[in-house]
């Protein structure tokens, strides 16, 4: 069978190279990957956060790409196709000796290609989700790598955008509505700069909003419209037809987004549920799906459930390994964070733990959710340490203080140094204060599901997981200082998703001494 091929191949490999990146889990993989292929039976792999992070874990399934007789979809980032192409593939082609064609592109290359396709995210399930499917044979086996993003890469390509030069477009098309497509777009533009500000510069659309809008599209004919303005337009009914809330939106999610100083604005319409749309494609194909840190179950019910996987085999690595172990000091005492004594008693603990680790070389990272604590914080910390802060850069000193919001440090960590030690603020649970997050969140309400625990719970896990990887890397030295973990019930969650690990709630002098956990 393939998979003992792929087995005694891989092991084979492993052997033979000297100082090559060390992963106990290569085989085991692989032959998941295989027996996936053969059986035509889907998979869903977790490799862990850490691993995620370094992607060992590619070498495992390039192999039973390469071996399997027939062709083979990637579906990757395309910095992670150039890895791919440029460093894992040739190598594992050459200790195999497979001549099996390599092709990197946006669509199947012709009818009678049985090589090795890799392609993006986007082109993937651009062509899985429209109605053609012309792009991409069926039936082709597919390896989908980097999944923990997928919800995101799904909400981004079934997103309709409407843009400020979109108007005019509509006016072109429509001459005789002009006036009346004008007067739309000046009674929009006044509704929406009544909304206070926010720090996410976006809002969810109103029932004034709404009505607005179906005055203008009761008023246009249908076969005239631009492609742009028919499909928001097909979003917007949709949303509204399948309705049962008091402002007429459940099943999507209608925002602006505005700029102030520009004076314009953006309209964007999204489904809130995905997995009646992306059932299907599951169908279609056998789909391998890796992931770095999902959910604490193999089995990742919430996940599978948000994403239409029915039918398929799971599998979880384990990262109970001392060697990825780190140190977390969680202290007693500290102010919930939506008090207004934490940010005092916040930025207390960040001098203090900046000061101690002063003998310790390395980079520095606070993780701050909230904007304007981010920059509240990075305006004192500079007064105190100068040229050694900056605000979210990838160009910093040695022992450099990096301040950064989630999101920065989720994209950027793969191209700064490990941090010696990493302060987080808050759990990245996210805030109800995100018009985008509130309009999920009215979904879950109005559907009568926990919320908390089938949204912002597992957002928050996942988060941190991730964000914490490259400490493990370093074996450095955590601060969560969100009392949270203390005090409510779901903090023991987040502290067993946080192992291997061990817990400080003190801090001391030697702390920073040596970054080697002891007492495990």
């Amino acid at each position: 069978m393939i998979e003992a091929e792929v087995h005694l191949s891989l092991h084979n490999f492993l052997r033979s190279q000297v100082g090559f990146p060390t992963w106990p889990h290569h085989l085991t993989m692989a032959r998941l990957v295989a027996r996936a292929f053969r059986l035509g039976r889907s998979a869903l792999i977790q490799v862990g956060a850490l691993c995620g992070y370094q992607g060992r874990y590619r070498t495992s399934f390039i192999a039973s790409a390469l071996m399997w007789p027939g062709p083979v979809i990637i579906v990757a980032l395309p910095e992670i196709q150039q890895r791919l192409v440029k460093i894992e593939i040739p190598l594992l082609q050459q200790w195999l000796g497979t001549t099996k064609s390599i092709r990197i592109g946006d669509v199947w290359p012709n009818p009678y290609f049985q090589g090795l396709l890799l392609t993006s995210p986007e082109s993937w399930l651009k062509e899985q989700l429209s109605n053609q499917h012309v792009g991409f044979p069926t039936h082709i086996p597919t390896i989908i790598d980097g999944v923990d993003d997928l919800e995101d890469w799904v909400r981004n390509q079934l997103t309709q955008n409407l843009e400020p030069q979109d108007w005019d477009q509509l006016m072109w098309a429509c001459p005789q509505q002009a006036d009346l497509i004008r007067e739309v777009r000046v009674k929009l533009t006044h509704e929406l700069f009544q909304h206070p500000e926010n720090p996410y510069h976006c809002y969810l659309i109103c029932q004034r909003e709404i009505e607005i809008l179906q005055t203008l599209f009761s008023s246009l004919n249908p076969d005239h419209l631009p492609a742009i303005w028919r499909s928001f337009q097909a979003c917007f009914y949709n949303a509204i037809n399948n309705s049962v809330a008091p402002v007429g939106l459940t099943s999507s999610l209608f925002w602006a987004t505005v700029a102030r100083r520009q004076g314009l604005f953006y309209l964007h319409c999204a489904p809130v549920e995905l997995a009646t749309k992306l059932a299907p494609i599951w169908e279609r194909q056998p789909v391998v799906l890796i992931g770095s840190a999902l959910e604490p179950e193999t089995e990742a019910p919430l996940f599978r459930q948000r994403l239409g996987l029915v039918d398929i085999t799971c599998l979880k690595f384990s990262s109970e390994n001392h060697g990825e172990a780190i140190q977390i000091y969680v202290p007693h005492k500290l102010p919930l964070p939506n008090t207004p004594e934490f940010q005092a008693s916040f930025i207390h603990q960040v001098r203090t733990l900046i000061c101690l680790s002063a003998t310790a070389l390395g980079l520095t990272v606070v993780l701050v959710g909230d904007v304007p604590l981010k920059s509240r914080v990075a305006a004192i910390l500079a007064a105190d340490f100068g040229s050694r802060v900056q605000v979210e850069k990838t160009c910093l000193d040695d022992n450099g203080i990096l301040v950064s919001g989630w999101e920065f440090w989720r994209s950027h960590q793969s191209v700064l140094p490990a941090p010696q030690l990493l302060i987080i603020a808050t759990l990245p649970l996210p805030s109800l204060e995100n018009p985008l997050v509130a309009g999920r969140v009215a979904y879950y309400k109005r559907s009568h599901q926990d919320w908390f625990r089938l949204y912002l719970l597992p957002t928050a896990l996942s988060e941190l997981q991730r964000a914490l990887a490259p400490v493990r890397e370093s074996q450095g030295i955590v601060a969560l200082l969100d009392s949270r973990v203390v005090n409510r019930s779901y903090g023991s969650q987040i502290l067993a998703c946080l192992s291997p690990r061990a817990r400080l709630d003190y801090l001391d002098p030697s702390l920073f001494s040596s970054h080697t956990p002891e007492n495990y």
